[in-house]
């Protein structure tokens, strides 16, 4: 069951992996900024954002718009990189010459945040002023909205937002490592600087910039999950024991903030469950059952639909379902994490216990995994006529009555994920219902890897 604007088609009496894995990469290039590259697949996407950042002396074109509207948040913007960087280094092996694209979409994240990182003890955390934008229903290459820059400091810290990009420059260090050494040593350098700043001047962003990040990316869970998460890439990106010992120190203090229920949680605010997926390949090598494993075990146990400790709830037609809008983010990011723990235990040749007399296979989780497989989208760019067939400019409001319209969108984002059916798999196709119809990068990029790992095991076993 997916959200997708093409559904996975059926080949014969498996799902066309293939076709999903190109579609789900390239609708990247559909929320794309900046200067557009010869190479641009999806067509109807022109030029955007060319000034951004230019208002303050700082180069800040290029990156992604997080969903339907024309802010770049990096917050959110991050997650998704450091999540296709995850899905290349686990499942890029399968992606044949799809990976190529997948890095290419990388790098349009990484350079971007090389910029918004370029000025020592500043880090650019959006652009564009949320509120005027969302008022406007504008193709982003007529934006004429304020493309405020909104930066964090050590005045002003924002340690979740910095340490997110931390963490998604470390990961993608290491996808460019063999094919680009050169550019992964800068990555990985800008990533340690960086998580360095995150950590010194502690502090949330949602007090720093409140007004402009809230409610539309708060960070509700707390910025110590970043850290953790940010320190946890660094160390799969350099070995250095200095970072396996900076998360397992702070570790216990997670574990009794306000925010340890969150252990079984996992997206682009909340990195717990990641954090205990990711630093559990390392310790099963070692042979270590103490700290992170048994929160990566308690995770699985809150997922499976047979677990007596499952928290999630499932939808009749099997869908897992969690409060809050777009909701396929859970689907996505989650089984993600099913999908990389099954393989990981599934090389040390370990089982998950739930409860007493429940122990669980890794084909278990890949099962769970493989269960959670519309034309008016919430989305701009897709909504209004492109610029080949409309080469006159859109103002603010020029483009609402294609938003009140019942037509199909006209442009096509090919590949996206929208936020999906509701508890009770209805699915109502309407602009206006945003938290089912509005695709985003967060949802996407962890279904990169899914679609990657199901496309060399496309029948079950």
């Amino acid at each position: 069951m997916i959200g997708m604007m093409m559904m996975v088609k059926k080949v014969g009496s498996a799902h066309d992996y293939v076709e999903a894995l190109y579609k789900s990469i390239l609708f990247f290039e559909g929320q794309r900024s900046g200067k557009l590259p010869p190479t641009q697949r999806m067509t109807w996407r022109k030029d955007s954002g060319l000034r951004d950042g230019f208002e303050v002396g700082v180069d800040l074109v290029g990156g992604y718009y997080d969903a339907g509207d024309n802010v770049k948040f990096n917050f959110p913007m991050a997650f998704s990189m450091t999540m296709l960087a995850w899905s290349v280094l686990e499942f890029g092996w399968s992606m044949g010459p799809d990976k190529a694209h997948a890095r290419d979409a990388i790098r349009w994240g990484t350079d971007y945040f090389l910029k918004a990182t370029s000025h020592p003890g500043i880090v650019y955390a959006q652009v564009g002023d949320p509120h005027a934008d969302h008022y406007c229903w504008q193709r982003p290459e007529d934006m004429d909205t304020p493309r405020t820059p909104y930066a964090v400091s050590s005045q002003f810290p924002g340690s979740e937002v910095s340490a997110e990009i931390a963490a998604a420059l470390a990961a993608s260090s290491l996808v460019f490592k063999s094919v680009d050494p050169a550019y992964s040593q800068t990555l990985l350098d800008r990533a340690k600087s960086v998580f360095e700043f995150a950590d010194k001047y502690r502090g949330s962003y949602n007090i720093t910039l409140g007004p402009w990040v809230c409610p539309f990316y708060c960070d509700f869970s707390g910025y110590e999950d970043e850290l953790l998460w940010a320190a946890a890439w660094l160390f799969k990106a350099t070995k250095s024991p200095s970072y396996l010992q900076y998360v397992v120190q702070n570790a216990h203090a997670l574990s009794h903030s306000p925010y340890a229920a969150n252990s079984a949680e996992f997206g682009w605010d909340v990195k717990n469950a990641g954090i205990n997926v990711l630093l559990s390949k390392f310790l099963m090598k070692r042979g270590s059952s103490s700290l992170f494993l048994p929160d990566a075990d308690w995770f699985v146990c809150t997922i499976l639909p047979e677990s007596p400790t499952k928290s999630v709830e499932y939808s009749a037609g099997g869908l897992m379902f969690k409060p809050g809008g777009s909701n396929m983010q859970h689907a996505t990011t989650l089984s993600y994490l099913l999908l990389v723990y099954a393989k990981y235990l599934d090389n040390s040749n370990r089982t998950v216990q739930c409860g007493n007399n429940m122990f669980v296979p890794p084909q278990r989780l890949i099962q769970v995994a493989r269960s959670q497989f519309p034309q008016k989208i919430h989305h701009r760019g897709s909504t209004l006529p492109s610029l080949d067939q409309h080469p006159g400019k859109l103002g603010c409001v020029d483009g609402t009555p294609y938003f009140e319209s019942y037509s199909p969108n006209p442009n096509v984002l090919t590949g996206a994920i929208v936020g999906g059916p509701d508890i009770q798999d209805q699915y109502n196709d309407s602009r206006f219902h945003f938290t089912h119809s509005e695709p985003t990068t967060y949802i996407n990029a962890p279904f990169v890897g899914v679609l990657a790992y199901f496309k060399s095991h496309p029948n079950p076993s």
